[in-house]
């Protein structure tokens, strides 16, 4: 497999030594042990391994939804592992984007209202952040349902408008957990291949968590998880 990263890549992101434990009472669970992984400007990377692996729960450190345990993560140029709440959620809000298995999207409002949420959030007008919905729902293909309610469409299409909130604010990384989980075939095909191309044409690092080894295949690199620890990762045979 070629290495079809950029020649001096952007780092997006860097984890070093990250461990996470639980404590249940006097019972103390390590979930990962010692993951180093980095991920560089346009890179599409699968995260694989069976379930119980750590996966999730590596993808709740990267999306500084929870803090490991000991090691460092570094995001957007700054060390976050050890950032408070209000320096994450700024970091979060500047740096990421997340698409789930299920769309999450807010029934009572429209596409572009519900894509426009988190440029909303950020403190953006409302008549901006309106445009840029309308602009990202163009991009995803969804010109004509802008106005439209998630009920009102297919699951494939609201995965779609999910996609388009994710990168509204044009974040560096985004974080995709099982995006094509919930979907048939060919919308599964449609939904990947739009993630495909925005992360080439946007140069947007990717990290798609999947059990589906048809998408894994297409990813630029494979990394996978066994017990909370890195077993395989398809990019150090190319540094060899």
């Amino acid at each position: 497999m070629a290495d079809r990263r950029p020649a001096s890549p952007e780092l997006v992101v860097r984890l070093c030594a990250i461990t996470k434990a639980f404590a249940n009472g006097a019972t103390v669970t390590e979930v990962l042990h010692g993951i180093d992984f980095e991920l560089h400007r346009g890179e599409l990377c699968a995260l694989i391994g069976p379930s119980g692996s750590g996966k999730s729960t590596l993808l709740n450190i990267i999306g500084l939804l929870a803090k490991p345990t000991s090691g460092s993560l570094w995001m957007g140029g700054e060390e976050a592992s050890q950032l408070d709440e209000p320096a994450l959620t700024a970091l979060r809000s500047r740096q990421l984007g997340f698409v789930f298995q299920f769309h999450h999207l807010i029934g009572a409002l429209t596409c572009v209202e519900n894509v426009a949420m988190p440029l909303l959030i950020r403190g953006t007008s409302r008549s901006v952040a309106q445009a840029r919905a309308t602009e990202a729902l163009a991009e995803v293909g969804l010109a004509d349902r802008v106005r439209s309610r998630p009920s009102e469409l297919s699951g494939g299409q609201q995965q779609r408008v999910a996609v388009a909130r994710a990168l509204v604010g044009d974040p560096p990384l985004l974080l995709a957990d099982e995006p094509t989980g919930n979907l048939d075939s060919a919308s599964s095909d449609a939904v990947f291949g739009l993630l495909r191309r925005l992360n080439r044409e946007r140069g947007t690092g990717v990290i798609v968590v999947t059990h589906d080894s048809r998408i894994a295949e297409r990813c630029d690199s494979t990394v996978e998880l066994v017990d909370g620890r890195v077993h395989s990762d398809s990019r150090w045979k190319l540094q060899v």
